[in-house]
């Protein structure tokens, strides 16, 4: 059995609103003990209160989570300055919790420590890890490559960076009962549990290809040679670049592709552009469009394939992850996300999730994890 119960409110009173999550998570548990939480929630609320009252009613659970720009859950559906509490239950899944501090001083070697902390803890194989990392201070790529080569490519990794609503000044993560800034949560699966994943973006790449010859992280300098603002002018004329214009990341020796957001930032005597995240070196990128039917479109592409992935008959818990960058090209559109993924949803599937400063997973089945932009996850869970 794996059990999942979800508290959301949109109080905006701290007290009012975890008092309401708790008083919700305690009816819907019955009998049930949870092993885990997973806490959401705006920038704005006193997390460290939220914490505490979490803690005095399930004082010995595994919980990590982090700041969001938007929350979902099966309760209130699409909500902004709100709280969400997952809780997990099962006989046989186990969960583990661990953090990583200071990410930004050491990403992959520290990503490493945090999975060994937390396998220290069990005698299983780890089965999966859901992680809300930092998004500011430091590399999501490299924070993904420590975890992966802690973990081994066939550990699916799944999640999403935490976020400050657009201010990026601070994002703040959970572990325990800590608020913790420029940190790496983890919570690692292991035991007989199922999982199938999704990501689509409803972004399709257009016109030539070109290959990256000069980056510098999330700068990008030069494409096929020339500085990619020329790249750009090929098919935007002299409107100048701006968070609404994406590209398309190929990976060498791959025909799967993700994307990637120019947080508007250009230098126009070089050329170069900044994204919001790292563009590999040698990768090959291609301009995007879309609209926002398609892009409201894709969810449904991503239960999809979260449904064909999964390898049992009844999901049980639904992990959402969709861009804060989607919810900018949205506007009052973003609460159709959800509503049009409702209609996919399985039955009696509990949800939760949140909008990202970058999305974490596989982009295929048996593939190794990857940081997304401008993407909806979604992760299916279940027991064999």
């Amino acid at each position: 059995m794996l059990k999942a119960v979800v508290g959301h409110s949109n109080d905006p009173d701290t007290g009012f609103a975890i008092a309401e999550v708790l008083e919700q998570c305690v009816t819907a548990l019955a009998d049930s003990k949870p092993q885990a939480a997973i806490l959401l929630a705006a920038v704005d609320f006193d997390h460290t209160e939220i914490l505490k009252k979490i803690y005095q009613t399930f004082p010995d659970i595994q919980l990590i989570g982090g700041t969001t720009d938007g929350e979902i859950s099966s309760v209130l559906e699409f909500q902004q300055d709100s709280i969400v509490l997952m809780l997990l239950c099962s006989d046989e899944v186990k969960f583990h919790a661990a953090v990583g501090r200071q990410v930004s001083s050491d990403p992959v070697n520290i990503a490493q420590q945090t999975v060994k902390a937390a396998q220290a803890q069990c005698e299983r194989p780890t089965a999966l890890c859901v992680t809300t990392p930092e998004s500011l201070t430091t590399s999501g790529l490299l924070i993904l490559e420590g975890l992966q080569k802690a973990l081994g490519e066939t550990v699916p990794i799944v999640g999403g960076t935490t976020c400050d609503q657009w201010e990026f000044q601070q994002t703040y993560q959970f572990f325990g009962q800590e608020v913790l800034s420029d940190a790496l949560p983890i919570l690692l699966l292991s035991g007989p549990v199922l999982l199938g994943y999704g990501v689509s973006t409803g972004w399709l790449p257009i016109g030539k290809k070109g290959k990256v010859t000069k980056v510098d992280g999330n700068v990008l300098h030069e494409v096929d040679g020339q500085p990619v603002l020329e790249f750009y002018r090929d098919y935007l004329g002299d409107i100048r670049p701006s968070p609404a214009y994406r590209l398309a990341v190929f990976e060498p020796n791959q025909d799967s592709w993700y994307m990637r957001t120019s947080n508007g930032t250009y230098d126009s005597e070089s050329g170069s552009i900044t994204f919001f995240a790292d563009i590999p070196p040698q990768s090959v990128v291609q301009v995007v469009r879309s609209s926002r039917d398609e892009m409201v479109g894709s969810v449904n592409s991503s239960m999809r394939q979260a449904l064909e992935h999964y390898p049992g008959m009844n999901p049980t818990v639904a992990l959402l992850f969709s861009c804060t960058g989607r919810m900018r090209v949205l506007g009052t559109r973003t609460q159709e996300e959800y509503q049009v993924l409702q209609k996919e949803i399985p039955a009696d599937v509990t949800c939760a999730g949140f909008y990202t400063y970058g999305e974490i997973a596989p982009s295929r089945s048996g593939g190794v994890a990857q940081f997304h932009n401008e993407t909806f996850v979604t992760l299916l869970l279940g027991m064999k």
